[in-house]
């Protein structure tokens, strides 16, 4: 049978009273009710909630039967989007493969294709030294757009489309592109249904940040060759173990928000996710698009910041112990490392590491991270414990959804609609404006004014 992640938050309790504890199976019990039944604010984007157990081995099927294909056909997959169209997949990616799996392309053994990631940037070098790389390989493109026309991801696909089609030709270019898109309107529907590409739907109460566990996250990590149907068991099991049903005391993703609000309420302003395992950096850059996203409202909600461990107390570590108090940390630990590295005895010991002789590294990276915790506690920093038994693609599943579940209700504790994003318009508005782009023109007049131009 298998183990379930652990959400162990005694390390905070200092800043909480038992009376303000006693509080929080009420609250808890009534920011899950809203979520659950659909009553609170952006209740039209609530599809992921039921999105593990709903998923059927039909559906998994058909997106493995397109994994294979591409599979078959590309050395290089690219995976085209921008923030929930992109990070969720390379989060679970990055967090499986090989660490240096990029080194193993082109190599005679290799089966999976290597993927890389456009779409999330204007990079005019970027792009540039990504067509230059594709230029003598066989690559398929994944595009990952709900409209078709968000400016990063869309710049991306012209070039790219372009490219694939001269270097194999229309017919084969149509084999190696799949549209991940909008089921009835937008341009990339258009586009696809025009030249016949296979395509999956974002569903439409599914926001991007919230979309790993469709097709969106799916393909890519199908496609890099990992199990997504041991990935969407994981989540599901984590959807039943934080049902509505589930009171606080056994619910760990309602607890998780509990303590998050609690730390916000008592003046900490800046949530710190460390992790000790080098292969969770895009899990965190995942989980602060979620949180940032999903609680940066009316001037409220935690900063979500991540560090990586043991690496950045060389650099971020005296600002964690020593600076301004405004902080509390979320430390996801791995217990069983996939694999093992014994430390050698050497005769002259300049280094003085014979001390670690015949130890296991993971027993040293651990003891680095329990050292860590206590004196970042002792310096006044709250610490919140999660653990996965392993790193594996059922205990990320698990991992996802508790932070998913977590998210929705945490946003509802604080007041806000988790499942909007209005603030990321204004920057778009502006750049239109300064391109000149049609049906912006008071706009650009306004900016350039502005400007002084």
């Amino acid at each position: 049978m298998n183990k379930s992640i652990q959400f162990d938050y005694a390390q905070a309790l200092d800043l909480v009273s038992p009376e303000q504890q006693v509080a929080w199976p009420a609250k808890a019990a009534a920011c899950m009710e809203t979520l659950h039944e659909g009553t609170g604010a952006g209740k039209d984007f609530l599809g992921w909630l039921h999105l593990p157990s709903s998923t059927t081995p039909e559906e998994i099927a058909d997106i493995q039967e397109t994994a294979e294909r591409l599979r078959s056909k590309c050395e290089v997959v690219v995976v085209i989007g921008i923030g929930g169209s992109y990070l969720g997949a390379r989060a679970v990616i990055e967090a499986l493969e090989h660490s240096f799996a990029q080194m193993e392309a082109g190599a005679k053994n290799r089966k999976d294709p290597v993927l890389v990631y456009a779409g999330n940037n204007i990079s005019e070098d970027y792009l540039f030294e990504i067509c230059r790389m594709l230029e003598n390989r066989s690559f398929g493109l994944i595009n990952i757009s709900k409209s078709g026309t968000t400016t990063e991801p869309a710049l991306a696909f012209r070039i790219l489309r372009k490219m694939l089609e001269k270097n194999c030709g229309k017919e084969e270019a149509r084999q190696r592109i799949v549209a991940i898109t909008d089921a009835r309107k937008g341009a990339l529907r258009t586009l696809a249904d025009r030249e016949g590409y296979k395509t999956y739907v974002i569903p439409d109460n599914v926001g991007g940040r919230f979309s790993v566990l469709t097709p969106v996250g799916l393909l890519p990590i199908a496609v890099a060759g990992f199990d997504i149907g041991d990935l969407i068991d994981g989540a599901a099991d984590m959807e039943a173990s934080t049902a509505l049903n589930v009171p606080i005391e056994e619910n760990i993703a309602a607890q998780d928000a509990a303590v998050r609000n609690e730390m916000y309420a008592q003046g900490k302003k800046i949530e710190i996710l460390a992790n000790f395992h080098p292969k969770l950096h895009y899990l965190a850059e995942w989980w602060k698009q979620l949180y940032g996203e999903s609680e940066g409202k009316e001037h409220k909600g935690l900063f979500p910041a991540a560090v990586d461990l043991t690496t950045d107390l060389h650099s971020m570590g005296q600002w964690m112990q020593e600076g301004e108090r405004s902080i509390f940390e979320t430390v996801v630990s791995v217990a069983a490392p996939n694999q093992r590295v014994v430390i050698p005895s050497d005769k002259d010991n300049l280094d003085g590491l014979n001390y670690l002789a015949h130890k296991r590294v993971d027993e040293v990276n651990k003891m680095a991270e329990l050292g860590t915790r206590l004196a970042h506690v002792d310096g006044g920093v709250p610490n919140l414990k999660i653990t996965l038994p392993e790193l594996d693609a059922y205990y990320l599943g698990q991992l996802i959804y508790f932070f998913e579940k977590a998210c929705g209700i945490s946003g509802y504790w604080l007041g806000v609609n988790p499942f909007n994003q209005p603030g990321v318009e204004a920057y778009k508005k502006n750049m239109f404006a300064l391109l000149g782009k049609p049906g912006y023109e008071k706009e650009t007049e306004a900016i350039h004014k502005r400007l002084g131009e």
